[in-house]
């Protein structure tokens, strides 16, 4: 498959995807809240904020940090559901019913619809992203479901986002080909365009030890390059920056990154007690020293460690003539 069929088949009709402007995304959302407010996350989740009235205030304000960048910037806001957890067996662990896990996932894109609004009154450009996790640790492929394990798996959440009229899904810290290619094809059922966010080590290459542009070549080889477009997060952009000097249409598919402000591996930062949130400015420039190599880069946010600060940042120096 050509350059030329894939851009054509990965096209669709989202904002971010038109003209030559960008959309910020949100940080770390589970790092802030464990790290700056102190918060005991089980399993990692962010979702069970959405279960009382305080918890959907702290989300609001979250993104209001975000949504003032964009708008400092002119640029869009892709506003991502704090839902990356919020899949059946991680629900399971946390008492989560199955009935409860749609009106969660429901409620996600509602709230998303509602923070959007003031964002719509400020002239910004929006989008709602249903986030969808792994199934497995976000870190460790694990047991490597096939590619039809992962579309009835993700189908759940994902007809969820479809029913409360999300505007896309995006499945972050994918850990492997199959999954990924299983969240394209459960999306394409639901009628959503799906992006897909592969993860990388320090090598560049995802915890499977496949490179990266093999990644993304397999997953649109095996969909019909269905996806509406990849990303890279949970990585710092000196992991993988030789990665994406390999030539090759896989990197016009990139559109965008969410990077971590720690350099550490996986590993380490797994064993982190205390956050390592970098500088933002060193961050940002390297992000900057990637535009050459990622010419259809769009959607800019953060991961681990990052927050407004890092995100503004990078925003500015991604965006400087």
């Amino acid at each position: 498959m050509d350059l030329i069929d894939r851009e054509t088949r990965g096209r669709t009709d989202l904002p971010q995807l038109r003209g030559q402007g960008v959309f910020v995304t949100d940080g770390g959302l589970e790092t802030e809240l464990v790290f700056h407010d102190g918060r005991e996350l089980p399993a990692f989740a962010a979702f069970p904020l959405l279960d009382n009235v305080e918890g959907r205030a702290r989300l609001r304000r979250y993104y209001r940090g975000y949504l003032d960048i964009a708008q400092a910037q002119r640029a869009g806001f892709v506003m991502e559901t704090p839902t990356w957890r919020a899949n059946p067996d991680w629900a399971a662990q946390l008492g989560y019913s199955a009935a409860r896990l749609d009106e969660i996932n429901r409620g996600a894109v509602a709230l998303a619809r509602e923070v959007c609004v003031d964002a719509t009154a400020a002239g910004i450009g929006t989008v709602v992203s249903g986030c969808v996790g792994p199934r497995g640790d976000g870190y460790d492929p694990g047991a490597v479901m096939s590619h039809r394990e992962a579309q009835d798996y993700h189908a759940i959440q994902i007809g969820s986002f479809a029913a409360a009229q999300a505007d896309q899904v995006t499945a972050i810290t994918m850990t492997t080909v199959a999954e990924s290619i299983g969240v394209v094809r459960a999306a394409e059922v639901a009628g959503l365009p799906a992006a897909i966010s592969l993860t990388v080590e320090t090598d560049g290459r995802l915890p499977t030890g496949q490179p990266l542009h093999e990644a993304i070549d397999e997953v649109d080889a095996e969909t019909g390059a269905a996806a509406a477009y990849f990303m890279v997060n949970c990585a710092h952009p000196t992991h993988f920056a030789r990665a994406v000097e390999h030539p090759g249409g896989w990197r016009h598919r990139v559109a965008g990154l969410r990077a971590n402000a720690s350099a550490k591996s996986h590993a380490e930062l797994d064993d982190a007690t205390e956050l390592d949130d970098g500088d933002p400015h060193d961050l940002a420039a390297q992000h900057r020293a990637l535009r050459e190599h990622l010419p259809a880069v769009r959607v800019l946010g953060g991961c681990c460690g990052t927050d407004a600060r890092h995100v503004a940042a990078i925003v500015g120096a991604w965006t400087a003539d």
